[in-house]
């Protein structure tokens, strides 16, 4: 029998509350609706069962002892339907030992009879968040599935949702590209997606650091070369663009490429044609080239600083990959996709991150961005993650690493509490001043002082 009544007000979540005890019942119940649950009252294990599913955004709460199938026997029903649903046990005196080994058994908490309304409000609060953070992780594993299955690019800012669509436009053709980012951005990733979307597909991506190859043995990787080129060449090498040929090679770092090595690149771009070192004999490749870079590359050919004839020739299509910091809604996903990876590589148990952890990574700045985000993942998985105050050192400039003034590290702490707490309330202005303490006005002016567009935590 349900005795459901309609909940006054703002809903925190919905709780299932299960006694046999009429008087326990109702003053469960008005406990709750007055701490904002929508409450669902039954007095057996039968008639709450039917509620329950996976996807419910609530919790379980109920006596031991009820006529007919036993609030043990019902913890274990909603144990099966799903394992993250916290259930809450009410307990009689002597039960605290029954009690004890079901925690073990999966419930979440119990409380003991008598209790008071404060109590179960409490427990109800703790459960509830713990209940909605799983739906939540869940419905970000969800959202992932659905973006791996088609590209591999995750996030849904708008941002992302642009390179997404110029990736799907780009990838069947063989058009050259550059790809434009700062450290950190998934450059490779979003090479590899257009490789594993072409034609090509078939062959083996190549890849070259152009930075993290010796200048002096550069051309030779690039290019091979013939017995007798150099003291030491023994035997033929075949280059990574002859290894390339009907495939795509990707060109790391393609800045730091030398002016003479520029030369030679060029014409291998224009006529798709290579010489081995210590042979005049032209080979045709059939190869995609795509670039990746740090510098803006146009900027760097008006300084004299890169070919212009070579950056035109790479920029058929250019992508440019935004920041973290400039698409920070995509943060919580991408935090749930390395948590993923990292509890499966180190054979872990994946971490459902606290609320408050979520704010500290949306305030955050990420200079190092996608990739400074995956490591603080393997470290939540690892146990070693506290908060971010060792990426982001208050008492150091991040620009020059001169010190900070008093007032300008105290400015930085001011930034960094108000942003954690506008990514906490979702952008609220009002539910963030009033959290600070501070009068509106006071709150507003601090936004434009640092800049901040609640907008972006929205």
């Amino acid at each position: 029998m349900s005795d459901q009544l309609t909940a006054p007000g703002t809903i925190q979540g919905s709780i299932i509350f299960v006694d046999d005890e009429m008087h326990i019942r109702r003053a469960g119940e008005q406990a709750l609706k007055m701490a904002g649950f929508e409450v669902h009252c039954f007095e057996s294990s039968e008639s709450a069962q039917q509620l329950l599913s996976t996807d419910w955004p609530g919790v379980l709460i109920t006596d031991v002892k009820l006529p007919g199938a036993s609030g043990l026997e019902l913890m274990n029903r909603a144990l099966a339907i799903d394992r993250d649903l916290p259930v809450v046990l009410i307990t009689g005196h002597g039960d605290i030992s029954m009690a004890v080994q079901a925690i073990r058994d999966g419930a979440y908490d119990f409380i003991e009879k008598p209790f008071g309304a404060d109590r179960l409000v409490e427990v109800a609060k703790r459960s509830i968040e713990k209940r909605l953070l799983i739906l939540e992780n869940r419905a970000l594993r969800n959202e992932l599935r659905d973006q791996l299955s088609q590209f591999n690019i995750i996030g849904n800012s708008p941002q992302m949702e642009f390179v997404r669509t110029q990736v799907a436009k780009i990838a069947g053709v063989d058009a050259d590209v550059l790809i434009y980012g700062e450290t950190g951005t998934g450059k490779e990733l979003i090479a590899h997606t257009l490789h594993k979307q072409s034609r090509r597909r078939d062959k083996p991506f190549v890849a070259v650091n152009c930075g993290a190859i010796p200048e002096n043995i550069i051309e030779n990787e690039l290019f091979g070369h013939e017995p007798g080129a150099f003291t030491g060449a023994n035997s033929r090498q075949i280059g990574k663009f002859e290894y390339a040929n009907k495939s795509t090679i990707f060109l790391d770092e393609i800045e730091s490429m030398s002016p003479d090595l520029s030369v030679k690149l060029l014409r291998v771009l224009q006529e798709r044609t290579i010489e081995r070192l210590g042979s005049s004999k032209t080979l045709p490749v059939d190869v995609r080239v795509i670039a990746a870079t740090k510098t803006d590359l146009r900027e760097a050919s008006t300084r004299g600083e890169f070919r212009e004839d070579l950056y035109y020739r790479l920029a058929v299509v250019q992508l440019n990959l935004p920041p973290l910091r400039e698409r920070r809604d995509d943060i919580p996903i991408l935090f749930q996709y390395f948590l993923d990876k990292a509890a499966r590589r180190y054979d872990c148990s994946l971490p459902a991150p606290e609320p408050e952890v979520i704010g500290e990574l949306m305030a955050h700045n990420w200079p190092g961005n996608v990739r400074e985000l995956q490591n603080t993942a393997d470290r939540y998985v690892l146990g070693c993650f506290n908060d971010l105050s060792g990426l982001t050192n208050l008492s150091q400039n991040s620009e020059n690493g001169s010190p900070l003034t008093l007032t300008e590290m105290v400015s930085c702490y001011e930034r960094r509490i108000i942003e954690q707490q506008l990514a906490q309330y979702k952008g609220d202005t009002r539910a963030t001043y009033t959290a600070l303490g501070l009068p509106r006005k006071t709150f507003e002016d601090k936004l434009r002082k640092y800049a901040i567009n609640r907008k972006d935590y929205q």
